[in-house]
């Protein structure tokens, strides 16, 4: 196998080109189905360059599912069964029902950001700049959304996450759920069948129950939702956290997703794809989303600033597909702005300036770093004695606990000041007895730790007994 493209006609760092150029040439049938990679070691001194930038790349395309790697065998090309791909997509990979308590000193909230590194000044001054505008103070504003927001919102979704889109396709709406009833207004779902995964996120099911939906749970196999099951229901509409996977984490391979695609074109239905925290992927780069694979017009993005920013200001986004923005226009003249005027004029401010992505670069890093803090304090204190679940990206995992049942550790762990919770309310059918969820984002690194070294105390201590029978 020999890989050959000119470096010095493309200014994109050499990792990025290295991604595209095998990418594609899977795509175009250069590279074909069961053939094997070069080894890391042997296209690293044959291309002159490190072995990790070979290693990211490879990790890469494992996580998007375009190869798979054989134990003692090498990493080997997957079979797309002749599913058609659309055009290149580098920009891709550029660089709760439980209520918080306050009075736990270790608190593993899955849905706290770090509140230390809240960029406070900056935010205040592009707050003052909205209530200099005096529009804002005497206007319900766009009910579409402010078009300044809306521009910003489709530069950055271009720019992260690969999405070609007009400001026009933009639907600004106060949180998540205001953007899930939106959607069943414009596609008519009342009285319809709608697919969810399951588990899934509580709060969208919540939204298309209260939209009077009728819900068709898919069952998710180990690299997401199951196509095959989601094949078998006739469907409207289905929706999906692609990217990361809540609350299991795992991340959808490309295969799914043109097979969801597909799926979609053929039944003339919609995949609602629920970008929520893309921004965080601790191994391996950002995974591009399905919308920015959509050549079809059946996917409708729906993002938030709720993770990557400040779940305070209630701010959501649509995205939809062209054929559908007039219509989408035309169903909000009975309808209210549900995001603040003044917050959305200052977000856009804030994103205008930089200070969102500079935000974001840091968080980061500071994320990565507690994230690695986690992992490594739950190898050290609690393996053998539980199994990590979805530790890709996001700022929670799953523990599956293989001596003790998770309301019991729950129990006893905030007897001892850790609290811990279940995602059980994401279950829609059969509830898992063993697995607890453990949110990070709040948490210094020492907490973190001191955590997990008090839940081992407990686990550690079931598994001598258990043993000892």
């Amino acid at each position: 196998m020999f890989f050959y493209f000119d470096r010095s006609k493309n200014h994109e760092p050499f990792h990025v080109q290295l991604y595209n150029y095998i990418k594609n040439e899977i795509q175009l049938g250069h590279l074909n189905t069961g053939e094997k990679l070069p080894s890391i070691r042997f296209l690293a001194q044959e291309l002159n360059i490190s072995k990790q930038v070979i290693h990211s790349v490879y990790q890469q395309l494992l996580a998007e599912g375009y190869v798979e790697s054989k134990p003692r065998s090498g990493i080997f090309i997957l079979p797309f069964e002749n599913i058609k791909f659309i055009s290149d997509s580098s920009s891709c990979i550029k660089n709760v029902e439980e209520v918080k308590s306050p009075n736990i000193p270790i608190d593993f909230f899955y849905s706290s950001l770090d509140s230390s590194k809240f960029p406070l000044q900056a935010w205040k001054k592009c707050i003052n700049r909205a209530l200099e505008n005096i529009h804002n103070m005497t206007s319900y504003g766009e009910k579409q959304g402010e078009l300044h927001l809306r521009k910003q919102i489709s530069y950055y979704v271009r720019n992260s996450r690969g999405i070609n889109c007009m400001s026009n396709q933009v639907f600004i709406f106060g949180g998540t759920q205001q953007s899930i009833q939106f959607i069943t207004r414009l596609l008519d779902l009342t009285s319809t069948m709608v697919a969810i995964e399951n588990p899934g996120y509580g709060e969208a099911r919540a939204a298309f129950t209260q939209s009077q939906c009728k819900i068709r749970d898919i069952p998710l196999d180990e690299d997401g939702i199951s196509v095959y099951h989601l094949k078998k229901n006739l469907v409207k509409a289905v929706y999906i956290t692609a990217s990361h996977q809540f609350p299991m984490g795992m991340v959808l391979p490309i295969k799914k997703r043109l097979e969801l695609l597909e799926w979609a074109k053929k039944n003339e239905s919609y995949i609602i794809e629920d970008d929520y925290d893309s921004e965080f992927r601790h191994i391996g780069r950002p995974i591009p989303p399905l919308k920015s694979l959509d050549n079809e017009n059946r996917v409708i993005y729906c993002g938030t600033f709720s993770k990557s920013f400040s779940p305070s200001i209630r701010c959501s986004y649509v995205i939809l597909p062209e054929d559908l923005v007039e219509h989408g226009i035309q169903s909000l003249k009975s309808y209210s702005q549900g995001a603040s005027l003044i917050i959305q004029d200052a977000l856009a401010y804030f994103m205008e300036e930089g200070y969102f992505e500079k935000h974001l670069r840091r968080m980061k890093t500071t994320y990565q770093k507690k994230h690695k803090v986690l992992i490594k304090a739950i190898e050290n204190y609690l393996d053998p004695h539980v199994e990590i679940i979805g530790e890709k990206a996001g700022l929670h995992v799953l523990l599956y606990l293989k001596h003790i049942k998770a309301e019991d550790l729950i129990m006893e762990a905030e007897k001892l000041g850790v609290r811990i919770y279940s995602p059980n309310a994401h279950w829609f059918l059969q509830k898992p007895e063993s697995i607890i969820m453990l949110g990070f984002g709040a948490l210094t690194e020492h907490q973190i730790e001191s955590g997990i070294q008090l839940l081992s105390s407990i686990i550690n201590h079931k598994s001598v007994q258990i043993d000892g029978k």
